[in-house]
């Protein structure tokens, strides 16, 4: 019997799904807002490019670690499904370590990047936003992926197709 989490765990758990989630509203307000500025009074605004940006980033890599727990990334699973359930397991094996291998190098050039934007102290043109803030949620993102991928493991979270036939 599954113990039920507790409701900090879950919005803990959860978190940056919540985050993706309210940056992905401000991003669907403040385009309908440019829209309305540019087109309906005739005043563009001309920061609105640096936010959309920035919210764009903080989607893609907000929402990362929730795709690896909920299994919703692609996998072309046809080809391992060919072969005996011993040599799928020796593949589910390989593509694990694939995978943590790639969110490893990229866990670590994404810090270069960081440190090479602490270093220069880059911001945006319009706003002055920091490319530290825009892009400091890479390795947070990274990290959080690989959590979400032990976490699917150890769970057993299937893909979303495998569940739609019933597998």
């Amino acid at each position: 019997m599954k113990q039920p989490k507790s409701k900090l765990l879950s919005v803990i758990g959860n978190l940056d799904i919540a985050v993706a989630s309210l940056t992905l509203l401000v991003l669907i307000a403040l385009t309908c807002y440019g829209v309305i500025m540019r087109y309906v009074i005739g005043q563009p605004l001309t920061w609105l490019e640096e936010v959309q940006t920035a919210c764009m980033v903080w989607i893609v890599f907000g929402a990362g670690g929730a795709a690896f727990r909920t299994g919703s990334h692609v996998a072309i699973e046809m080809v391992v499904e060919l072969f005996p359930k011993k040599v799928q397991k020796v593949f589910d094996i390989l593509i694990s370590a694939v995978v943590i291998a790639v969110i490893g190098y990229l866990f670590y050039q994404s810090i270069g990047f960081i440190n090479m934007f602490v270093k220069s102290g880059r911001s945006t043109s319009m706003l002055k936003i920091p490319f530290t803030v825009i892009y400091g949620m890479a390795p947070v993102s990274y990290v959080l992926m690989i959590i979400s991928y032990f976490y699917a493991i150890i769970t057993g979270t299937k893909s979303e197709v495998k569940e739609a036939i019933g597998e």
